[in-house]
């Protein structure tokens, strides 16, 4: 099971680091994946680790502000985000899948419950 936090109310231009929990050693055979949706939007893919954490790849928008990073002493994996943006609100979700990675939501077994980020101008 995940557990994701971490999500809040920033201004533009803030950072905040998101938290995704495994209850069990997740992290290190497993890949990790964030995604996101905004009210009225389908959710979408933000970023994803390899289980080696060495393979990452983030969407467009996102990409040179978000990075992943897995701890796996302590079951976590975390999104730093850096330089919000207003279009950065959605609730955020981190999901586990075996081998490797994928954009592809419907790929995910595990899923986090959610977090919510709100980004103001």
């Amino acid at each position: 099971q995940l557990e994701d936090s971490g999500g809040g109310l920033v201004q533009a231009g803030a950072s905040l680091r998101l938290s995704c929990a495994a209850s069990e050693r997740t992290c290190s055979s497993y890949a990790i994946g964030w995604f996101r949706q905004a009210p009225g939007k389908e959710r979408e893919f933000v970023g994803f680790i390899g289980w080696s954490a060495i393979n990452t790849n983030f969407a467009d928008s996102v990409k040179d502000r978000f990075t992943i990073t897995i701890d796996n002493d302590k079951n976590t994996a975390y999104l730093q985000m850096n330089r919000l943006k207003p279009e950065d609100t959605a609730i955020y979700y981190c999901a586990a899948k075996s081998y490797h990675p994928s954009r592809d939501p419907g790929e995910y077994d595990s899923w986090g419950q959610g977090t919510q980020v709100t980004v103001s101008s």
